[in-house]
């Protein structure tokens, strides 16, 4: 698959970040562009819900400049090649967020709890799975804990509590948490009109 080269201006990372070229293929999407900027910078335990690309067009002839903000899904890329090269710039931008309890994190609205567990796991450099914990909300006052559902949206969740002081989040190790092993790979064949698992008729006897 053929590469090319896009510029992503990304001062909202740093200020002394102006912008970073990046060599990606037509089918990588705006997501995987904001990824692979916080990874290459270290900024793994950023909320990559919290950025997204914007494309500034600029058709020279007319004076006319547009900015257009991008799906996630959009293909930077192909966009770039339907324009003559220097008539358009990607720009990494911020969207609001607010911060979790107590681990003060800024996150989206818009990220799940599997999202924000990973964000956790990825500060502490820790190599566990995601599945291998659940979020929690807990309200003293009332003594009760709720288990979140892994596509929630945490910070969705915080906003709606009427007494903030009284709430918190809490994140659990699942006990019953197991492995996925990999799977016996069934080698069918036909025998005698009918299809075993490339064992024989005396070994299943």
């Amino acid at each position: 698959m053929p590469n090319t080269t896009i510029k992503v201006y990304a001062k909202c990372l740093r200020p002394d970040i102006e912008y970073k070229t990046l060599s990606i293929t037509f089918q990588t999407s705006c997501r995987e562009v904001v990824t692979s900027l916080l990874n290459k910078y270290r900024m793994r335990h950023r909320d990559p819900n919290l950025f997204y690309l914007t494309m500034e067009v600029t058709v020279r002839k007319a004076g006319v400049r547009t900015v257009l903000v991008l799906d996630e899904e959009a293909r930077p890329a192909a966009l770039q090649s339907c324009h003559p090269r220097g008539d358009s710039r990607f720009s990494l931008q911020t969207r609001r967020g607010g911060l979790s309890q107590y681990k003060s994190l800024l996150i989206s609205d818009r990220t799940t709890v599997d999202e924000l567990i990973q964000i956790l796991l990825s500060c502490y450099n820790s190599k566990e799975q995601v599945e291998q914990f659940s979020l929690y909300e807990v309200c003293k006052s009332q003594e009760y804990q709720r288990k979140l559902h892994p596509d929630d949206c945490p910070l969705q969740v915080q906003q709606c509590w009427g007494s903030p002081s009284e709430f918190h989040f809490l994140i659990r190790r699942n006990l019953d948490f197991r492995p996925c092993r990999k799977t016996r790979k069934l080698l069918a064949k036909s025998h005698g009109g009918r299809w075993t698992d490339g064992r024989t008729d005396k070994e299943d006897s």
